[in-house]
């Protein structure tokens, strides 16, 4: 793998020997699944967000007990408590975490703290104003979010227009979010100036993935007009926070009025629990496997690269897939054009 020719620089930066990244996604990417994309030569981020330092601590800790290869922590400091914060990012330094990961706005502060306890910062951004702000925050890797991708959007704009803006404008290592899933959409985030992808909804297909089997089948299912940008999922983040997800009876229940809804504003309704905890209806709260009540209601995140997803394999297998599809893709440019194929 050290030897692949589309091992791009940014692998060499991270410590992984592939350019695809695991999104960070929280309650989804846990032990088992970082350990496992890092085994298979791409790169983990452990989606840790607004989770106990003891939770932290020990799927830290699983993933070093699966590997040696590096891998990163997701949090998000704009939506968590202060409190929560400080001790998460406390954990993680004291465990010595090669590498942060961090989303949502810029906190220049949690960039800064990072970057003195001698962690790489990578920072997920939505648009060109965030990802200039990310630089000059101190960030090392700037992964940009296209409004395809599945989860918590922080942006209005495609990919395709998106990546390419950013990689003009600053001088950090990009990696692109939202819509890549496959071999041919490495090469056209390559094609457009991004080192690598970093998928999400692709991941959550995956055996290890910590997703609940239901929440994995239907993406499976979906197409990519069955995903909707809805902010109707509000409760447990600030306002204006909007989410795609697999459309469902909540969302056909508001119809076309997919935005505006204040988490002020909306009932608290339990449908489902977590390990004990009640979960309620329009939470951001996905099903996770040891999740059990009303799963069809909750948010099932994904993206519209759900649908070109629609085989349940292991990470390792997706991993596979996905280089093997980029060399095919390569192999069909270099026929088109005469020229070679790497």
């Amino acid at each position: 793998m050290p030897d692949d020719p589309l091992r791009s620089p940014v692998c060499h930066l991270l410590g992984c020997d592939l350019p695809i990244l695991l999104a960070g996604m929280g309650g989804v990417a846990r032990s088992e699944l970082v350990a496992a994309v890092a085994k298979a030569g791409g790169y983990g981020i452990l989606g840790m967000v607004r989770e106990t330092p003891e939770l932290i601590a020990q799927n830290i800790a699983a993933v070093r007990a699966e590997t040696d290869r590096p891998f990163a922590v997701n949090l998000i400091p704009s939506a968590t408590d202060p409190k929560l914060l400080d001790a998460e990012l406390g954990t993680c330094l004291e465990l010595g975490i090669p590498a942060m990961c961090f989303f949502w706005d810029v906190v220049p502060a949690a960039v800064a703290r990072a970057k003195a306890a001698g962690c790489l910062v990578l920072h997920q951004v939505g648009s060109l104003k965030a990802a200039l702000g990310a630089e000059a925050a101190g960030a090392d890797v700037l992964i940009v979010q296209g409004v395809e991708a599945g989860g918590h959007v922080h942006g209005t704009v495609g990919a395709l227009v998106l990546v390419e803006q950013v990689v003009r404008r600053v001088r950090l290592p990009v990696i692109a979010s939202g819509g890549f899933a496959t071999g041919a959409s490495l090469i056209s985030a390559m094609a457009l100036g991004a080192e690598g992808i970093h998928c999400g909804t692709a991941f959550l297909a995956t055996v290890e993935s910590f997703a609940h089997d239901d929440h994995k089948a239907r993406v499976l299912a979906a197409m990519a007009e069955d995903t909707v940008h809805t902010d109707i999922y509000a409760l447990n983040w600030p306002p204006n926070t909007p989410v795609r997800v697999i459309r469902n009876s909540v969302t056909d229940a508001i119809g076309h009025r997919l935005m505006g809804h204040r988490p002020d504003l909306l009932p608290r309704e339990v449908i489902a629990r977590e390990e004990g905890r009640p979960l309620l209806r329009y939470s951001t709260d996905s099903p996770l496997r040891t999740t059990t009540g009303d799963l069809e209601a909750m948010a099932a995140y994904a993206g519209q690269s759900s649908a070109l997803i629609d085989t349940l394999p292991t990470a390792a297998e997706r991993i596979t897939t996905i280089m093997d599809e980029a060399r095919t893709a390569l192999a069909r440019l270099a026929a088109l054009t005469g020229g070679p194929a790497t």
